[in-house]
């Protein structure tokens, strides 16, 4: 499968691509950099359309002062490149200027969801992603949308907008996708300097010593303190947080919620001038499935045991 997919500048650049596509169409939303999971998610994307839409935009209303909006990597070459080789139809590569021709007056505020965790220590993130999300949505106009369980609270809060606002697209997450070493893929890993990596593995065992304790019907607080003990033990990393969460509303889970109850373990974490995130679904008091990830070829991105992953 390789076939370069148009590239989108404009507005009206886009409008001309996707009038030339017939049947369904799934969206893919990035800021570029693209790494393996982001090409697992356009994979999955095209087995269930007919066409596939990948934007990348690195979105200035999501980052606060002093965050790397500057900073943050722009490889559009070799991300329209990898795209090529995965069946991705169009790609909408717009400049800041083209999606906020004038400065935003209207503002989404995503509620609860965007003054916790995440939202607690990049106060106007989601508020930036909400925004966008909106954007892109009316003007790609897709029947399904992808996002990544990696950014847990993001998805929670994309599925509440579509619901609370009533916008016509449905939303698949799919799961992370990590290398061997147990480390999820994000574009800020190539920040990591070697020892700094190893130290960022701490992450992924502390996600899967919560979900020991889980599977062995403890209630919250000991799969926190697991999780949580894990990260503290280990050099080089300053914990950020360490929650359990509803999937949804994100509300903190106490040792009073019902056994079987479905909850998202939750972390954030600097490894040296990095901070990293990481999560894992689980059921309180059940059994669950370890941890959910696809382990990937860092060569080519596919699953480490060549099966298709539905990321």
């Amino acid at each position: 499968m390789t076939a370069t997919p148009v590239i989108a500048r404009t507005r009206e650049e886009l409008a001309q691509a996707l009038d030339s596509l017939e049947g369904s169409r799934a969206l893919v939303m990035t800021m570029g950099a693209l790494h393996a999971g982001h090409l697992q998610l356009v994979r999955r994307a095209h087995a269930l359309a007919d066409h596939v839409v990948v934007s990348i935009f690195v979105n200035p209303t999501q980052f606060a002062p002093g965050e790397d909006f500057e900073a943050y990597p722009r490889t559009l070459e070799a991300d329209v490149a990898a795209l090529s080789e995965v069946g991705a139809d169009v790609v909408f590569a717009p400049e800041p200027s083209e999606v906020y021709p004038v400065e935003p007056r209207i503002s989404i505020d995503p509620g609860p969801i965007a003054r916790v965790l995440e939202g607690a220590t990049r106060p106007t993130h989601l508020g930036g992603v909400a925004l966008i999300v909106t954007k892109v949505f009316g003007l790609v106009r897709p029947d399904v949308a992808f996002f990544g369980q990696k950014d847990a609270q993001q998805l929670a809060m994309v599925r509440t907008l579509v619901r609370d606002l009533d916008l016509p697209v449905r939303i698949e997450g799919v799961p992370i996708v990590r290398d061997a070493d147990g480390v999820a893929l994000s574009s800020r890993n190539r920040y990591l300097s070697e020892a700094e990596r190893v130290h960022a593995r701490a992450l992924s065992r502390g996600l899967n010593a919560g979900v020991s304790v889980a599977e062995g019907g403890r209630p919250a607080s000991q799969i926190l303190a697991a999780a949580r003990g894990v990260l503290e033990v280990e050099d080089g990393v300053d914990v950020d947080y360490v929650a359990l969460v509803d999937p949804l509303t994100f509300d903190e889970i106490n040792d009073v919620t019902a056994p079987g109850t479905p909850a998202v373990l939750v972390m954030a974490a600097r490894v040296g001038s990095t901070r990293l995130i990481d999560n894992q679904p689980l059921t309180i008091g059940g059994v669950a499935a370890g941890l959910q990830a696809e382990c990937v070829h860092e060569a080519d991105g596919r699953p480490a045991d060549g099966t298709e992953a539905a990321r």
